[in-house]
């Protein structure tokens, strides 16, 4: 029997390498460690400030630029409030209602001197005059007297009546109630001693006690476009009777001058009332004739 050759596998046996593989070792070497880091450990963050201490530097700063920042922004705000305020009322004033001052004493009872009225702009416009109302129009010339002109005011208060925080203070403006619309014949006074317009006698109720209709006689037609006022202290009021021709067409007033219907006192607080139309009075009054 042959003696295998030494180092060699029997044939049975040659079915893989020639060298046999070695067997992992249990203690194998494994990669070192990586190095701790070099230099000292990082320092713990700083503790928070005590409660109520006051931080320096560019916190400061910080804080100066926001209190600026906000008084700025108070200012401005203020600034555009006070724009738009004066804006509305300007607007209020040159479309709604104005305020004027009572300087006379031509419509009293009614009114008294130093009155404060509201005036409504929408009379004449999107409403119509009627008589009794009481208006307030401008001066168509001549009419206001040294007596009845208040004195002229200051820069300060001319400029907040212009934008409707003050009354206007009626320096060229007069206020009276319209008994004649265009077209009325008004005549004054029948054999009772009252105003007839259109034919009829009327009793008029807002007359200032012991005032009589008219103290001086007239007979006129008041013209298209224009009406006739009266003050209630008949008396005391130099209104359309004494300016006219004797036919209506001077003592007339222009509708085209009258900034609009008184409606309300409100000053002083003890005269506060609404004025409001008679409409009684001018209820049985006929349409003019053509």
């Amino acid at each position: 029997m042959t003696e295998p050759t030494p180092g060699r596998w029997p044939d049975d046996k040659a079915t893989g390498s020639s060298v046999p593989a070695s067997a992992p070792s249990p203690m194998a070497a494994q990669p070192p460690a990586a190095p701790p880091p070099a230099g000292p450990p990082p320092a713990a963050p700083p503790p928070p400030p005590p409660p109520g201490a006051t931080s320096t530097g560019s916190s400061s700063s910080g804080d100066r630029a926001a209190k600026g920042t906000g008084v700025f922004g108070l200012v401005r705000e203020t600034v555009i409030v006070v724009a738009i305020a004066l804006a509305l009322s300007l607007l209020v004033k040159t479309f709604l209602v104005q305020a004027f001052f009572i300087p006379s004493q031509s419509m009293e009872d009614t009114l008294l001197i130093g009155d404060r009225v509201i005036v409504s702009k929408l009379t004449p416009g999107p409403f119509q005059l009627e008589r009794g109302d009481i208006v307030v129009f401008v001066d168509p010339g001549g009419w206001l007297g040294p007596q009845e002109a208040a004195p002229r005011p200051g820069p300060l208060r001319r400029a907040l009546a212009f934008v409707g925080l003050l009354p206007n203070d009626s320096n060229n403006h007069l206020i009276k109630r319209v008994i004649g619309m265009p077209g009325d014949h008004v005549v004054c006074c029948d054999e009772d001693g009252l105003l007839s317009i259109n034919g009829k006698p009327i009793e008029e109720t807002y007359v200032r006690e012991g005032s009589v209709p008219s103290e001086r006689n007239f007979d006129i037609r008041v013209p298209a476009g224009r009406v006739w006022v009266m003050g209630d202290n008949r008396q005391e009021s130099e209104d359309s009777r004494f300016h006219d021709d004797g036919k209506g067409n001077t003592g007339s007033v222009p509708i085209s001058l009258v900034t609009g219907r008184a409606v309300a006192v409100v000053w002083p607080l003890q005269h506060l009332s609404r004025l409001t139309r008679p409409g009684e009075v001018f209820a049985s009054v006929p349409a003019p004739s053509s």
